[in-house]
């Protein structure tokens, strides 16, 4: 089923639902029930209210940020994700960790396996082309607590025996913030990543072929520099534009914020072992606000906002260490996938083809190893 015989299935299928729930013609489905079969998701009213089709559609795309999860109040499994995605031509995805079904038994430290193996089944699922031409999940990055230090390893070797063909690297989260900055107390230590067992646990990646997910704030950029240099067999992808906080005492200080993170970013940058993926910039701690406006931004509106910090990040990592990242659902509570990536289009329009396709699937495939789709 190519994109666009997709899309009109949705369509059709969307309003057969919903049509069938007002008037009773499906036994047993009801408005609510109706709402839970479309794939839009939560804030779908909101989101709509700044319509846009997606520019160069046919641009190949590799999204080597998003989560998968199943909550009480928030569902976002391979139908929302595939109806996000439509309008642009994302081939493959990366899943990254967010503490999804971690199993509900056994050992504490063995916990995690359950989120990959959670999502090697949505992969399967998306695998068997039966959803459509985008195969998600080809790329799996899962959790493992390199506190633990040389204890670590069987939990590295069963999160490669969950998925074999699919899994590629951890993120051990580090994006140390107190309140107000964040609802509460961090857990662990401020200074993560240069904790000795910590370290310890993290020399076990190389020998296992697996990358590294650098979380951290804009205020802790130097330590995954200092991580880098330590270990520059380790690849390192570098999450988020290293979190540039805009709320709490941060709030109103962009600029300031920006003049701190520049030099951190480029110390980094030298570090060859280190690519960037550009985004994620659209959550609630980043400041815009977008949440709280009554329309959801533009692409337009979504580039003046963001330009000086990715125009800096390529700058420095140069496109074949760059690549562009959804990080949704997250950043969908600003922006709808569709204006999101129309944004990334816009950026790079004095970039030449190749340098775009860097920045937009190739480097992704490389560093994540997935295969050519």
């Amino acid at each position: 089923m190519d994109k666009i015989t997709r899309r009109r299935f949705f369509d059709r299928a969307n309003t057969y639902l919903l049509a069938g729930a007002a008037t009773g013609l499906l036994p047993g489905l009801t408005p609510r029930h109706a709402s839970a079969q479309r794939p839009t998701g939560p804030r779908s009213n909101w989101l709509a209210l700044t319509p846009e089709s997606a520019i160069e559609p046919e641009l190949p795309i590799i999204d080597p940020h998003h989560h998968l999860w199943d909550r009480a109040d928030n569902r976002y499994l391979l139908d929302e994700l595939l109806e996000d995605t439509q309008e642009h031509n994302v081939r493959q995805t990366v899943f990254v960790e967010c503490s999804s079904m971690y199993r509900a038994n056994g050992p504490e430290e063995l916990r995690v396996v359950g989120e990959t193996e959670f999502v090697q089944g949505i992969a399967a699922k998306s695998a068997s082309g039966q959803y459509g031409d985008t195969r998600v999940a080809t790329g799996i990055v899962g959790s493992a607590d390199l506190r633990l230090s040389d204890r670590v390893v069987p939990v590295l070797e069963a999160q490669l025996a969950a998925s074999p063909q699919r899994f590629r690297g951890i993120r051990h989260r580090a994006a140390w913030a107190e309140p107000p900055v964040v609802g509460r107390r961090t857990a662990g230590p401020e200074h993560l990543l240069l904790d000795q067992a910590f370290r310890q646990g993290y020399a076990h990646l190389r020998t296992y072929g697996l990358s590294f997910e650098g979380w951290v704030y804009h205020t802790h950029i130097a330590d995954l520099a200092d991580l880098a240099g330590t270990f520059p067999d380790t690849t390192i992808i570098f999450n988020h534009l290293g979190g540039p906080i805009g709320v709490g005492p941060y709030a109103g200080r962009q600029d300031e914020v920006f003049a701190a993170w520049k030099p951190t970013v480029a110390e980094l940058a030298k570090h060859e072992n280190v690519v960037a993926k550009v985004g994620g910039i659209q959550m609630v701690v980043n400041g815009y606000g977008w949440h709280e406006r009554d329309r959801p931004p533009t692409s337009d509106q979504l580039l003046a906002a963001n330009r000086q910090w990715y125009d800096y990040i390529i700058e420095q990592f140069g496109p074949d260490r760059c690549m562009f990242e959804s990080n949704f659902p997250v950043d969908k509570l600003s922006c709808s996938y569709t204006v999101l990536w129309n944004q990334f289009k816009k950026l790079t329009t004095g970039f030449s083809s190749d340098e775009r396709a860097a920045m937009f699937h190739d480097t992704a495939m490389r560093v994540y190893r997935l295969p050519r789709i």
